[in-house]
């Protein structure tokens, strides 16, 4: 199952990897746009979204937006432990309070701890995800942990090639609630 996993991910990253700027870019505005008709993101005044890097769906201009929305408050994962590969939660009030941290990925210079059950929406980064909500991560296990701890709705953003009829899955991942993608909203519990 490891080695499934692996392969799979040395896959779908080496064509995430293969994009352009300008198809990240595209592919991220329309996937955003679409997450923008999801109620419980509509409705959520805590969202916890990743900080993408590299070639990930980019969340950049969203989590600027969100900072702009005075209704909202905004979470970030940060890196707390590297041997355990756990993450915790800060709340952002300004994109200029983030710099490099663990991972090349920007973390708030000011942590400001808040509890994982606040969150009303995770947004989840993935390599490749299926149509029941299974994902597959970076393979440190560190959104599975956290996502055990949330009891908000969590969404998955990928580009559509991410998004198989079924990846391999062990008893410690946790499944997203949904996925979005540039083409697609999929829900877990009314997919089989």
């Amino acid at each position: 199952m490891q080695e499934e996993k692996a392969a799979l991910r040395r896959q779908l990253l080496e064509r995430r990897n293969n994009l352009s700027t300008l198809d990240i870019l595209e592919k991220s505005n329309q996937i955003i746009a679409r997450l923008m008709t999801v109620p419980s993101f509509s409705a959520a005044r805590t969202v916890l979204a990743y900080i993408s890097h590299g070639t990930e769906v980019n969340t950049h201009g969203l989590i600027r937006s969100l900072l702009s929305q005075t209704s909202r408050e905004v979470l970030v994962p940060v890196v707390a432990d590297r041997q355990r590969h756990t993450l915790l939660l800060s709340s952002l009030h300004q994109w200029q309070e983030l710099s490099t941290g663990a991972y090349g990925i920007l973390e708030p210079t000011e942590v400001r701890e808040r509890p994982a059950e606040s969150v009303e929406v995770c947004l989840v980064p993935g390599i490749g995800f299926d149509v029941r909500g299974n994902r597959i991560g970076y393979g440190g296990g560190y959104f599975d942990r956290l996502l055990r701890s949330i009891r908000g709705t969590t969404i998955g953003l990928a580009y559509d090639f991410q998004v198989l009829d079924e990846v391999p899955n062990q008893e410690h991942d946790v499944p997203v609630d949904a996925v979005v993608t540039e083409k697609r909203l999929l829900y877990r519990d009314t997919l089989r």
